[in-house]
């Protein structure tokens, strides 16, 4: 199984089995590590906003626009931030790293 490395607002480094087809976020919120995900994945809430690691940011699908629009409602934003609702986990992104964003 795939590997989903994820560190915390702790600072605390997790590693977590991912599921091909399931959204970053559904992970993250099964596995308890302090995503709310509050829309459901509807890119609507911005309360699944991840730092992706600066190498693994240009693997990634560029953000759509509305994802974009979600994120600049956030009071604090990275070059590399994300909505983890709109990452769709696939085999390739084995050993994707990101960090939970301090909540909004």
């Amino acid at each position: 199984m795939a590997i989903l490395n994820v560190i915390d607002r702790d600072g605390r480094a997790h590693e977590l089995e991912a599921v091909e087809g399931w959204r970053v976020m559904e992970i993250l919120r099964d596995y308890k590590v302090g995503i709310e995900g509050v829309c459901g994945g509807s890119c609507d809430c911005a309360t699944c906003h991840v730092v992706v690691a600066p190498d693994w940011a240009r693997r990634l699908p560029e953000p759509r626009e509305d994802e974009i629009d979600a994120l600049d409602t956030l009071p604090l934003i990275e070059a590399t931030s994300r909505l983890s609702c709109q990452i769709i986990w696939s085999d390739e992104l084995d050993g994707l790293t990101l960090t939970l964003a301090e909540a909004a």
